[in-house]
């Protein structure tokens, strides 16, 4: 089952819709790379695998460029961005 956009963009308060759907853009990718890496474990035919796993692989692209665009209009999106990959480097460099 795919994810349900969890905002009604509609809705989104004008100063941040932009933001948003760049955001639900990057979920709908997500459920993309799932549901193709899923089916490739699935099928037995080596086609169909190999071109699931490429198309996957290009969704993977376009989460990039929405994420892209996402850094460029959300600075506070960039600095938690930064925190997070800290936390990990300062969590896994303790070990």
């Amino acid at each position: 089952m795919l994810s349900k956009i969890p905002i009604d963009l509609a809705k989104s308060k004008p100063e941040i819709l932009d933001q948003e759907i760049l955001r639900a853009g990057i979920i709908a990718e997500l459920d993309a790379i799932n549901l193709y890496l899923q089916m490739a474990d699935m099928t037995k035919n080596k086609d169909i695998k190999t071109i699931l796993f490429d198309i996957a692989k290009e969704e993977k692209t376009h989460i990039g460029e929405f994420q892209t665009l996402l850094l460029r209009i959300d600075p506070e999106q960039v600095s938690e961005l930064e925190a997070g990959r800290k936390e990990v480097e300062d969590e896994l460099s303790s070990k």
